[in-house]
């Protein structure tokens, strides 16, 4: 007897921290829940299976889903614009806004001080959106050198680093706390399916359909 021919799973990447509890409940409604041991706090693993059998979830950081996503590794993803538009990877097709994880990406200063001007021609500034930044203050006209850092960012203005930061801000409290204020905002940001583009061409009959119905829960949780 021959036996039954299992497609590879498809693999679902998201994000860990502020994205996840909301995207759980659109992920429920396009019947995609995950295992138990996925809610395990304890639980070191990365690999999570799903009550659909063909369907596996991996849980990394946000700049990662999208490496993932594109490199192939996993098929979709749920991502911040603000990383799609950090990457601008050819091989990433972000066809769905899913209505959740909105903030914004700022440039911020030093309470009391002015945004770099049209005048100004360089400028030291703080981030994790290296490319963002640069091509946001070259439509400016000012050359912004740009210092990656991970986190933390908050504090480099205290301690000479940059003179500015570029950051994602949803309350603002953090600036605030450590004596910064937002300037200009750069982009809105909400959270986006994404799709790795050979994918969607290669498993035509599992990823489209999965595509719509991302799009369709995400239509109904705005109505």
């Amino acid at each position: 007897m021959g036996t039954a021919f299992m497609p590879e799973p498809i693999i679902f990447a998201i994000p860990k921290g502020r994205i996840l509890d909301e995207a759980l409940p659109l992920l429920a409604r396009v019947g995609i829940e995950p295992a138990a041991d996925f809610f395990d706090k304890k639980s070191r693993a990365l690999v999570f299976a799903t009550n659909q059998p063909h369907i596996s979830l991996i849980r990394v950081r946000a700049f990662d889903v999208a490496t993932f996503v594109a490199h192939g590794a996993a098929q979709l993803g749920i991502v911040g614009s603000d990383v799609v538009d950090e990457f601008d990877y050819s091989e990433l097709y972000a066809p769905v806004d899913l209505g959740i994880g909105h903030c914004r990406l700022s440039l911020a200063g030093p309470e009391g001080s002015a945004p770099p001007g049209i005048g100004e021609s360089h400028i030291r500034v703080a981030t994790k959106y290296p490319s963002t930044t640069r091509r946001w203050f070259e439509a400016q006209g000012i050359q912004a050198e740009c210092i990656k850092l991970n986190g933390a960012m908050e504090i480099a203005p205290k301690l000479g680093l940059a003179s500015h930061i570029v950051d994602l801000v949803s309350t603002g409290r953090t600036l605030v706390e450590n004596a910064l204020a937002e300037q200009k905002i750069i982009s809105e940001v909400s959270a986006r399916l994404i799709v790795n583009r050979a994918a969607f061409k290669l498993r035509s009959a599992e990823v489209p359909a999965l595509v719509e119905k991302f799009r369709e829960a995400a239509a109904d949780a705005a109505a």
